[in-house]
């Protein structure tokens, strides 16, 4: 198991959500065994690009001064 940190948990939310969207347009009642290389190939594309893409955001959001 692999620890993830808050930001890597995040990025993977909101993957989740892109991943879904690409599922609605293939049908969540698809079978895994059915599904097409370039279905298989569209959604590990989009897992990857989301979760570059949100790790990418968190990076550049500013983050809170530590208080010394």
């Amino acid at each position: 198991m692999v620890d993830l940190t808050e930001e890597e948990r995040a990025a993977i939310t909101a993957t989740m959500k892109r991943v879904a969207l690409l599922m609605d347009d293939i049908g969540w009642a698809t079978p895994l065994a059915d599904l097409t290389e370039a279905q298989v190939r569209a959604l590990i594309e989009e897992a990857v690009e989301g979760f570059r893409e949100a790790m990418s955001d968190i990076a550049r959001a500013p983050t809170p001064e530590v208080p010394f």
